[in-house]
């Protein structure tokens, strides 16, 4: 039953719901089923889908995740991020029949989904960590960008050539900017007004609807559509029915490196706010693995019944708990409210103005672009910085999916790098202890003549066994005096391999020829045992290793005292 309850997590907290907490999920459902409905349709525009889809997408996943799910108040559906990426993905297949397009998305969804399945499954929610904080800013603020000037042609009211190239789009932009519709211009633009002046009045009030409702009575009141204004027409009401995504394997094999970028991006945003969150509330805890599957199924069941790629989202999930969701239920009112929706309110959305779903989606992307960070990374650590300015050019100017792609691959060498060449520090005795700190960072810290004692902060492998090697050599060359001893303080080393192995070998051989003496200080069990196994315990001797850097210190001013300052190189003492 235990086992039951973690993959299954509504058999935990269900059976302990009451009235109580059904007040609070009641209220916190309304508000972001109300959100949803304007957001969801604007959403499913920047996924190039007619507006009914981000409804959809808006409904079953929901419920599978209010099954599933380990976070009691994340709200998932369509976001702005996956939506982009949606577009970008299908747009590099150059889909020409629109039914074509929509069966594509929906297939999207279903491998997105079974990709985090399987993530899920085999624990491995620690991928997510290769997309790093630097990559996914440069990425995010580029891609809100690409959205916001995507979205122009329906705030000018013209026809605008769609891109994802910055430059493309503002040559595009500036070839329409003569041809701009008047009234359809200053409908979007007071749409983005009227939403930012309800949010400062009060960010729990939904200003997407209302500027929605305003937009639709302002059209069908002024028969604005007859002057231009482009509307979003007739919206197919009823539910979805069920039916299968069509699949082929040569579909599958194109779609796939999307749907793997996907899978990624999207359980990076849905854990971020998911565990952003729980930090606010002690009586629940969520599961990184767990997430994966919950979301893999909301979006493996959705396609079933015309779901595109969904995860949690940000602003929603940051309204759901501000209106004082306690659970799950909270998302399936939610649903039940675009479910009513679905099946009664669509004719109301047909004098919609796009321009102002335009306006909703500009302001939403707009909350994306962070210029702060790039600031603090400036002022923090520049190598950071390079690698969030080269992923935001790149998906400016190359494109999206290659943004992201690029930024995952700097992330990684970036981190290869960095493991190849990490820090290390030449000890010295604290006056009066028996405390050893970095020379270059304590004043106060004493060399002990004749003895050279180097931590090296990291494991040794095969990536950086040359560098520790160089490393140390260096600091050989600098000593004036002639050097007796090297301690080599492993504190931090918490792992090697055997090209470490042999590589320490060599170090230790190499020594002895030249008449110095080798100890290790504070190894640790598990690399101790590779060392006795690989015979260096029983080169250098067991009394050669030592606790503690002062240990070694002190057996050799021992030593020095005993033979009158005379040190002899000793391998089995």
């Amino acid at each position: 039953m235990k086992r039951l309850k973690e993959f299954v997590p509504i058999l935990g907290w269900l059976p302990h719901y009451n009235k109580g907490l059904l007040q609070h999920d009641l209220l916190a459902g309304l508000t972001v089923g109300v959100m949803l409905i304007p957001q969801g349709m604007a959403y499913a525009i920047i996924a190039g889908l007619p507006p009914v889809y981000g409804l959809y997408a808006a409904l079953v996943p929901q419920v599978v995740y209010a099954i599933l799910g380990t976070s009691r108040q994340l709200s998932v559906g369509p976001v702005a991020m996956d939506s982009l990426l949606v577009a970008a993905g299908l747009a590099a297949m150059h889909v020409t029949s629109p039914e074509m397009y929509i069966s594509l998305a929906i297939l999207l969804a279903f491998l997105m989904g079974g990709i985090q399945f399987l993530l899920g499954v085999a624990r491995l929610g620690f991928l997510v960590n290769f997309l790093s904080k630097p990559v996914i800013s440069g990425f995010t603020s580029a891609a809100a960008i690409i959205i916001g000037m995507n979205q122009l042609k329906h705030l000018f009211g013209v026809e605008i050539g769609r891109s994802n190239q910055v430059h493309e789009l503002l040559f595009n932009v500036l070839e329409a900017a003569t041809r701009i519709h008047p009234i359809t211009f200053v409908i979007g633009v007071a749409g983005i007004v009227v939403i930012y002046i309800v949010k400062k009045i009060n960010a729990a009030l939904p200003a997407a609807l209302i500027v929605v409702v305003l937009g639709i009575l302002l059209v069908q009141m002024g028969g604005l559509n007859e002057m231009g204004v482009q509307i979003v027409g007739e919206i197919p009401d009823g539910l979805p029915a069920f039916k299968w995504p069509i699949f082929s394997f040569e579909l599958a094999n194109e779609l796939m490196p999307i749907a793997i970028t996907l899978a990624l991006v999207a359980f990076m945003e849905a854990i971020a706010v998911s565990k952003a969150v729980q930090e606010k509330h002690k009586n629940y805890e969520v599961d990184a693995n767990q997430e994966l599957i919950a979301l893999g199924a909301s979006n493996i069941l959705g396609s079933f019944f015309g779901t595109y790629p969904v995860t949690g989202g940000f602003s929603r999930t940051a309204v759901n708990d501000k209106a004082g969701a306690k659970t799950g239920v909270s998302a399936l009112v939610a649903a039940v409210l675009i479910g009513l929706t679905l099946l009664f309110l669509t004719p109301l959305f047909y004098y919609l103005p796009k321009a102002v779903l335009a306006s909703v989606i500009i302001v939403a992307v707009a909350g994306l672009i962070d210029y702060k960070y790039p600031i603090y990374l400036w002022k923090l650590k520049k190598e950071d910085f390079i690698m969030l300015l080269f992923t935001f050019v790149v998906t400016l100017t190359v494109g999206i999916k290659e943004g992201i792609i690029t930024g995952v691959l700097v992330s990684i060498a970036t981190l290869v790098f960095r493991s190849t060449r990490p820090h290390y520090a030449v000890l010295g005795k604290l006056k009066g202890t028996d405390i050893y700190r970095n020379v270059k960072r304590f004043k106060e810290v004493e060399e002990i003549p004749g003895v050279l004692i180097l931590r090296y902060d990291a494991q040794l492998y095969f990536a950086n066994i040359n560098h520790f090697k160089q490393s140390l050599k260096a600091e050989i060359k600098k000593k004036t005096e002639q050097l007796h001893l090297v301690i080599l303080d492993f504190e931090s080393v918490n792992g090697m391999d055997t090209s470490a192995i042999y590589g320490l070998q060599d170090i230790i051989q190499e020594l002895k020829s030249e008449q110095i003496n080798v100890a290790l200080a504070d190894v640790k069990g598990p690399v101790r045992d590779l060392l006795k196994k690989s015979g260096i315990v029983q080169e250098l001797g067991e009394n050669n290793f030592f606790l503690q850097v002062a240990n070694a210190v002190g057996r050799y001013e021992d030593k020095l005292t005993a033979t009158g300052n005379k040190f002899a190189v000793q391998s089995n003492d």
